[in-house]
């Protein structure tokens, strides 16, 4: 089966999931929510600060940065939170309960010793990286890519591994890691395809916003930026939720052998066959 007929294949399969706890969707809403506050507080304080302070841009420029860094880190306990979250929703469901927000949120709770590490370790790599790179030739960058990139792709399944099994980050690094050594190496490239599946549901959206935006019409306009964002942020929301869904299903096969509720017609073991 080609890549994007697979992927394709899984993104319906992960939606035929997700769909039976639909209430799941507001997951990815709530997170966006919470990361919206938390930018709030911290444009605020920039303000205040930045109003008051009379030292000079260089003496605000140490106490910028270390709020920089302090709401990165926010921002990545945020994001690894709901994300747990998605996962415990997705992971009852596929082993034959009925989740709601409240249940799948409550047992991201329960995990949240070692969820916030490791967003703490994720977010901080994260910030190494990109520092690095905003120093690095072309080359450097070109390099550093792709460090970022085997990270995002060793430490896929890290969350399920907290989550599910109730491991440490370290420990959940480590599982991730094997995990990915002995069953599905390379193949787990296949996982861009969500990226590519949401690229083609996002462009013909922004280019009928974009004509509407050049038709001269102020009113045509708006509509256009408006519902412009509106899907795309219907897409996001919806590819948040379908990755956690297809995070968790890969997790379960990878650990057990045997494939979820739900997953039962998924083409898994062709696309991460065991090496």
């Amino acid at each position: 089966m080609g890549r994007i007929s697979n992927t394709w294949q899984l993104a319906k399969i992960s939606w035929g999931v997700l769909r039976r706890d639909r209430e799941l969707l507001w997951i990815p809403v709530l997170s966006f929510l919470v990361s919206a506050a938390v930018l709030a507080v911290v444009v605020a304080l920039v303000l205040v600060t930045t109003s008051v302070g009379d030292g000079g841009e260089e003496a605000l420029e140490p106490a910028l940065v270390v709020l920089f860094v302090a709401t990165a880190l926010l921002l990545g306990v945020v994001a690894v939170f709901f994300n747990g979250a998605l996962v415990a929703g997705a992971h009852e469901r596929m082993s034959g309960g009925d989740p709601t927000v409240r249940s799948a949120v409550g047992h991201a709770f329960v995990r949240i010793g070692g969820l916030v590490p490791w967003a703490l370790i994720t977010t901080t790599v994260g910030l190494i990286i990109r520092s690095l790179r905003d120093r690095a030739g072309w080359l450097g960058r070109a390099v550093l890519s792709v460090v970022d990139m085997a990270w995002e792709v060793v430490t896929f399944l890290v969350v399920p591994a907290i989550v599910i099994d109730d491991l440490g980050p370290i420990e959940g690094f480590k599982r991730s890691a094997s995990l990915l050594r002995r069953t599905w190496g390379e193949n787990l490239a296949a996982r861009v395809g969500f990226g590519l599946l949401g690229l083609v549901l996002v462009v013909p959206a922004m280019v009928v916003a974009g004509v509407l935006v050049a038709s001269g019409s102020s009113v045509l306009a708006v509509v256009g930026i408006v519902a412009g964002l509106a899907w795309l942020a219907v897409v996001m929301v919806v590819l948040t939720a379908l990755n956690a869904v297809f995070q968790t299903a890969l997790y379960m096969y990878a650990t057990t052998g045997v494939l979820p509720t739900g997953f039962e017609q998924a083409p898994l073991a062709q696309t991460f066959a065991h090496k």
